[in-house]
């Protein structure tokens, strides 16, 4: 099981802020809604990938 294969991203204004990887998605999942409900405003932009299939999961807000 490849423990980093859920990526959380945290920018802020297109920079990097913070940075959070887990091997199970709904962690991944669970850890998005708490970043987006501390953090969630203008300029901040909040997504989890899959690294394994580079596929974004969900990102906050929905439409960049």
């Amino acid at each position: 099981m490849n423990d980093q294969r859920y990526h959380l991203l945290l920018t802020v204004d297109g920079r990097p802020v913070l940075h959070g990887w887990w091997a199970s998605e709904a962690t991944g999942r669970d850890q998005f809604q708490q970043i987006v409900g501390r953090h969630g405003r203008p300029g901040v932009r909040v997504t989890l990938t899959d690294e394994e299939t580079s596929t974004t999961l969900t990102s906050w807000p929905a439409k960049p």
